[in-house]
């Protein structure tokens, strides 16, 4: 039986974190890449080790906004030996960098950063790691976000860029049809950030289920998602019904 190979950007923490560790627990072998999160992502891969009784992943090291090092990343990923037996089952566009600055004060190299990190490296990697993906008939998933047509303020650069990404992720699921799946989770309030404490608990009092979710929501969603043989083009918002509310 062969071995299901993903790739998972950002995976050192939060929610790429906890999406690796589902998948490892399910019996996938995870690239876990990080761009710094090393230690973080080695006691990640560690304790999956330890429970599942088995190699569970290895950890790739790259700043995805940096051409040299994402061109190393693919070449790590293409010569890894699961890779070459098994192909690439799953390739999750996770890589995120999220901040608050109103439009005035955000640098435009800021925003050229969330670009790349966001559009262009999920465009480049999915597109040289193609025939691995064709291989394996593998699926690719992006994380995108639920503020498609809102406005949301201090956040032109995030929400412009992660709009980005969901187009791609859209169009390449007909263009890759039949031999590659290309779905996208969008998360809603999961894991607030430092500064957006007060507008978290206002986004909490509109949604129908009326509490936040968790890491482990958005893990099973795109473990759903990477294992549907039959689903492409779809936005699965895990967001307790917010999307529906704000509709």
């Amino acid at each position: 039986m062969s071995t299901k190979v993903a790739l998972i950007t950002g995976a050192g923490h939060r929610l790429g974190a906890a999406t690796a560790n589902r998948l490892m627990n399910a019996g996938w072998f995870v690239l876990i890449h990080v761009r710094s999160s090393r230690q973080a992502a080695q006691e990640l891969l560690e304790q999956a080790e330890a429970q599942n009784n088995r190699k569970c992943g290895a950890i790739l090291q790259a700043d995805l906004t940096v051409d040299d090092q994402l061109k190393h990343l693919v070449d790590e990923v293409k010569n890894h030996a699961l890779v070459k037996e098994n192909g690439l089952s799953g390739l999750v566009h996770n890589a995120s960098f999220y901040s608050q600055s109103i439009f005035e004060e955000t640098s435009f190299e800021t925003f050229r950063n969330l670009n790349r990190l966001h559009m262009e490296a999920p465009y480049y990697l999915t597109q040289q790691l193609l025939p691995e993906l064709r291989s394996s008939r593998g699926s690719v998933v992006g994380i995108v976000d639920t503020s498609w047509g809102k406005a949301w303020e201090g956040l032109s650069h995030y929400t412009s860029s992660k709009a980005g990404l969901r187009q791609l992720m859209l169009n390449l699921a007909g263009e890759l049809s039949p031999d590659v799946n290309v779905n996208c989770v969008a998360p809603g309030a999961i894991m607030a950030a430092d500064w957006e404490t007060e507008h978290f608990t206002k986004v909490l009092e509109k949604v129908p289920m009326g509490r936040s979710g968790q890491a482990s929501d958005i893990a099973s969603a795109v473990l759903h998602l990477l294992e549907a043989s039959h689903l492409s083009g779809q936005v699965l918002h895990v967001d307790g019904g917010w999307s529906i509310e704000d509709a």
